[in-house]
């Protein structure tokens, strides 16, 4: 189910296919962003959590990745790519749903807040895992960068409004009730993705068990050099940034005492960084290159984060500061995932997307609960803004893995291949 590799670039926003795909990841995006703040807002004001109640919150939701070593196997076998997505659309909102309704009888608990957390985890994992077939079997390889700029788009509106949409829902309905805007956006996701007509191959024959295919996702991504940097530069930058993620609601809640419309709006005008910065990646990356459009990326993304310690003043210019800071990670962000994730998905053998996508994300999501709960441990004994400074500067060391790469000197998504 492939693309031609040598078919002519699409406009892509003319393909009916892809924009309703697009659509459906546009929808799911903002749905998201309400519900990351809306999950730690209600252990944080309803249940008041603890610094490191909060982190293993966020732990909770991206170590189902860990599945991703078999999960990505397992999907390399199945013919209806489609249907999975669907599946782990509808798994979301079901879960989501659930929130509400104790809510509506009293009964929201922690524990509770934990099991939704796990079970979207691992529904995000499943999408994840089928998505890169999927995304090859709309859209040609000339037109990776393109098309991954568009989502990536769509993902940094979702930044834009969706924290400020969801900080008006929470301080208008409270947080239980803003979860079930998020899980109406994975309804929408699945509606839309049931009317893309896609002709899917089944699989290849089984040459191996599936421990057999595991290991070869892992041998494939520790042994191919663009794929081994790009693992390293990831799972490095995505702990260190995870310290701070797990905390910065936190933070700007207690320590900065600001409230929940307030953290929305300095969070959602800082993801304007994230849509220039998707917008500009492909014209970056044209004039500049690929992998260096892609280290400048890696280094503006998390150094920000160490100036959030220093946030003070007026609450004004306390969400001044935020949003600035959110700006440039955000702009650092894009400039990163775009070019990277276009040349992981041209790297990749078709046969071989879901087992690299499993070994890959388990690495490099794996590896954020262990951030979001080292950043719980150090937010207890040595302070928030502390923590917050090791984040942004830890960070940083990330672009070392693609200065010893050759991925510094790939300048278009054709070299790789030749």
């Amino acid at each position: 189910m492939t693309a031609t590799a040598t078919a002519p670039p699409l406009a892509l926003h003319r393909d009916r296919r892809f924009r309703t795909f697009w659509s459906g990841q546009t929808i799911a995006q903002f749905g998201d962003r309400i519900g990351e703040l809306a999950l730690p807002l209600i252990a944080v004001s309803l249940l008041t959590a603890t610094p490191v109640q909060v982190s293993v919150l966020t732990a909770l939701i991206w170590l189902p990745n860990l599945l991703g070593l078999f999960l990505g196997a397992w999907v390399d076998q199945r013919t209806h790519k489609r249907r999975l997505l669907i599946i782990a659309d509808l798994i979301r909102a079901a879960v989501l749903l659930s929130l509400p309704v104790a809510y509506l009888f009293d009964a929201v608990t922690l524990t509770q807040l934990y099991l939704v957390a796990l079970l979207t985890g691992a529904g995000a994992v499943l999408f994840a895992m089928a998505h890169q077939a999927f995304f090859v079997a709309l859209v040609p390889r000339s037109s990776y960068v393109d098309a991954t700029s568009k989502l990536s788009m769509s993902r940094s509106l979702s930044f834009i409004a969706g924290p400020a949409v969801g900080g008006g829902l929470v301080q208008a309905f409270t947080a239980p009730v803003a979860i079930v805007v998020n899980a109406v956006s994975f309804l929408g996701s699945a509606l839309l993705l049931s009317r893309i007509p896609v002709t899917e191959s089944p699989p290849p024959p089984r040459r191996s068990s599936t421990m057999g295919l595991v290991r070869e996702g892992l041998v494939l991504v520790l042994r191919h050099p663009v794929l081994r940097a790009a693992l390293g530069c990831t799972s490095t930058v995505n702990f260190f940034t995870f310290i701070a993620t797990a905390l910065l609601v936190l933070y700007a809640s207690r320590e900065l005492d600001l409230s929940a419309g307030a953290i929305g709006i300095a969070f959602g005008f800082g993801a304007l960084g994230g849509l220039a910065g998707a917008a500009l990646a492909p014209r970056i990356s044209r004039a500049i290159g690929l992998g260096r459009t892609a280290m400048i990326g890696v280094v503006l993304f998390p150094a920000p984060l160490a100036l959030t310690a220093a946030v003070s003043g007026p609450t004004w210019t306390k969400v001044a500061m935020l949003a600035a800071i959110e700006l440039v990670s955000s702009v650092g962000v894009m400039l990163m995932d775009v070019n990277l994730n276009a040349l992981i998905t041209a790297v990749t053998p078709d046969d071989a997307r879901g087992r690299r996508a499993g070994a890959y994300s388990a690495v490099n999501y794996g590896i954020r609960p262990l951030g979001a709960l080292v950043g719980g441990a150090l937010g207890t004994t040595i302070g928030l803004r502390p923590t917050l400074v090791i984040a942004g500067l830890g960070g940083v060391l990330a672009v070392l893995w693609l200065l010893a790469s050759p991925i510094r000197h790939i300048a278009t998504i054709d070299e790789p291949a030749t």
